[in-house]
């Protein structure tokens, strides 16, 4: 009997996972994430749904970014009603980005029909509240290790990826045949959770390539962070962080708590500027006091997240009044990529000041301002406006929760050979790149897959 498989997103890149599994008595989803970045990508979003998407048996979920589950309420707002499996963490989490990511859809949509830098009359949200709600009623549990049934003849079973919190490789079984999905791999040095736990013997093996051509430089990262907050605020200056609500925030935090305590910078505010964000705190914050699986153990029962003069803002004014900070700061604030969130408003009135850093930690896809920012962009596009960068722009890429070429080769090749290896959730080139060296260096089967393409397993 057949065993296909369908890339309708995060081929050709990095964002909008959904890959479809068809076996010959069920079709199972694994993520269902939203295109982001270049404004063709985000077009898709809004492309009518393939009529396979909407008749599938189950969604798998790896974890809670937006490029993996945020396009769920679209999916249910189609009229599909479950059901979507997920690791406990990931539970906890995806409804915080689905609330979140509505919210700021209907926000937006109502400031540019205020303000007419729209050219869609009405602009419109993808999806609402509403739709938040009804995709994370569909949300089911299932616990790292253990294996159920997703199909009439698929079984899942979850394995930590180290990524963010709850986050998980995917092991799907059916007809005989094995396909392991990596998520996004996280890295063995991360510096709160536990590295990705080894993948299964599998016939096929679908793998990110987010840093799929490149190397992190950890060496002395900690020092060029403390560098940069000692060299901005020396000059009068504040520390934007645009950060990823979930884990990048909670890893920063981390990093200025140690660097607080060993009074490598100054006691300076640390404010985290994010619903979303403190939201996933607390999520973190129980992780930590509960020892979770997913936790480094030296960690479990303690607070790593808290340096020193630590504000949680959560009003508008709160926030509207960081945009003029009284003296220097460290700001952390969504999102990461720069792509909506409070952290618009502080780039508008921090870019032109010279005396201001902008930090930029994580990946940053082609097409958002963060990338445009870290690609020394001297004027970006702000709510229909152009803003001039006069501020220092620092990327640190050692703070990224994505594993790099070397890691994630070494994870994949830990294993017996599949037959064959797909990467995916990578930009061509980095997707490319690690295919080469697969074969180049192992004799592996690799293909980077088309948009779209289906595939016999």
């Amino acid at each position: 009997m057949t065993v296909a498989l369908t890339f309708h997103g995060g081929a050709g890149t990095v964002t909008g996972s959904k890959y479809l599994v068809e076996s010959p008595g069920s079709r199972v989803l694994v993520d269902c994430g939203l295109f982001q970045g270049l404004a063709d990508l985000r077009r898709r979003n809004w492309v009518p749904l393939p009529r396979a998407l909407t008749e599938v048996d189950a969604v798998v979920i790896t974890h809670a970014h937006l490029d993996h589950c945020g396009y769920l309420p679209v999916l249910v707002r189609s009229g599909w009603r479950g059901p979507v499996y997920a690791t406990p963490g990931t539970a906890a989490l995806v409804p915080i980005v689905l609330e979140d990511s509505a919210h700021l859809m209907t926000e937006e949509a109502a400031h540019a029909n205020k303000y007419g830098w729209s050219k869609h009359r009405p602009a419109l949200p993808l999806y609402d509240a509403k739709d938040a709600r009804k995709a994370i009623g569909l949300l089911e549990e299932l616990e790292y290790g253990a294996e159920t049934a997703v199909g009439k003849d698929v079984t899942l079973r979850f394995g930590q990826a180290g990524h963010i919190l709850g986050s998980a490789w995917a092991h799907l079984r059916t007809d005989g045949r094995d396909v392991v999905f990596s998520g996004d791999l996280g890295r063995p040095v991360h510096s709160l959770l536990r590295p990705p736990s080894p993948r299964p013997p599998c016939d096929a093996l679908v793998l990110e390539s987010t840093y799929g051509s490149r190397a992190h430089h950890d060496t002395g990262a900690m020092d060029r962070l403390g560098e940069v907050i000692r060299r901005t605020s020396g000059r009068g200056g504040s520390v934007l962080i645009p950060a990823f609500a979930v884990d990048r925030t909670e890893v920063v935090l981390a990093a200025l708590a140690k660097l607080m305590r060993s009074d490598t910078i100054p006691d300076l505010p640390v404010y985290v500027d994010s619903p979303m964000a403190l939201a996933a705190l607390r999520v973190y914050r129980a992780a930590f006091r509960d020892h979770w699986p997913e936790i480094r153990p030296e960690l479990a029962g303690h607070d790593p997240l808290t340096p020193r003069s630590l504000t949680e803002l959560r009003t508008v004014e709160e926030s509207m009044r960081l945009n003029t900070p009284r003296m220097p700061s460290i700001i952390i604030s969504a999102s990461g990529m720069a792509s909506g969130g409070r952290v618009l408003h502080h780039l508008e009135h921090l870019l032109p000041d010279h005396r201001h850093t902008v930090l930029i930690v994580g990946y940053a896809a082609a097409g958002t301002r963060a990338r445009a920012l870290a690609d020394g962009a001297r004027q970006i596009k702000i709510h229909g406006r152009y803003t001039t960068v006069r501020a220092e722009v620092v990327q640190l890429d050692a703070f990224s929760a994505h594993a790099d070429a070397d890691e994630l080769l070494r994870w994949a090749t830990a294993g017996s050979p599949p037959k064959t290896t797909y990467f995916v959730h990578g930009e061509p080139e980095g997707s490319e790149a690690a295919a080469e060296r697969l074969r180049a260096e192992h004799d592996w089967q690799a293909v980077v897959p088309r948009d779209r393409e289906r595939v016999l397993i």
